[in-house]
């Protein structure tokens, strides 16, 4: 049923946590002219909760909802970004609670930073570099659990690269690589370690030499 998980779950200390069954956000990411990525940023409205500190698109998820629709849901519904103009890319529970009350951070990327529309729930919604986000006054869930989101800048070559159209295509994009954390890779162009194709069949593992050793279906899923 379309909102019932709005509410409040309390823990054992009388604290409360927005979110029947838990809750989710959207970090959204897209390519920057000149190199690198920036990253969606809601300035939450005074009247909410930790209002006036930054934070990601979000909210309660409801009953028959995965963690990836209410996330996508809530970011339509604060910014007038639409599903189809997104792609998903990993998650991370980057909240748990005594209560069992759970929030989940799913991770996308975008072709291009998006015209938003803001609801009443966001002073401000702006695209800021992922270098400069922890430069803001984050919601403190959220700065929290900011390092573990953010992702390194790598650039691929595609000079003799098997399927280089396809990874061409593919480019620049989030690549998420587990307990490894994130990576945002773009074709040549400066800044972070090189990324390397490795033969499919080949376990990816980070080498010296500043070298991402990455496969083809890393890049391409």
């Amino acid at each position: 049923m379309r909102g019932d998980g709005d509410g409040f779950v309390v823990n054992p200390d009388g604290s409360r946590n927005w979110g029947l069954f838990g809750a989710a956000g959207l970090l959204l990411r897209a390519p920057r002219a000149g190199g690198g990525a920036v990253v969606l940023l809601q300035h939450r409205a005074p009247w909410s909760h930790q209002g006036g500190t930054w934070a990601l698109p979000g909210g309660a998820r409801d009953s028959h909802e995965s963690s990836v629709h209410a996330a996508v849901r809530e970011t339509e519904e604060e910014t007038g970004i639409q599903e189809v103009d997104v792609r998903v890319r990993g998650c991370r529970v980057t909240a748990t609670m005594p209560s069992g009350w759970t929030y989940t951070t799913v991770v996308a990327d975008a072709a291009e930073p998006l015209a938003t529309t803001a609801n009443r729930e966001s002073a401000e919604l702006a695209w800021v570099p992922e270098e400069e986000v922890h430069d803001r006054p984050l919601h403190p869930a959220f700065a929290a659990a900011w390092p573990s989101l953010r992702a390194r800048s790598a650039r691929v070559s595609l000079a003799g690269t098997a399927d280089a159209a396809a990874v061409a295509a593919a480019l620049p994009r989030t690549v998420d690589l587990a307990e490894r954390g994130f990576v945002w890779l773009h074709a040549n162009g400066d800044g972070g370690p090189t990324a390397r194709i490795a033969d499919p069949a080949a376990p990816p593992e980070e080498t010296a030499g500043n070298v991402l050793v990455l496969t083809l279906e890393q890049l391409l899923s």
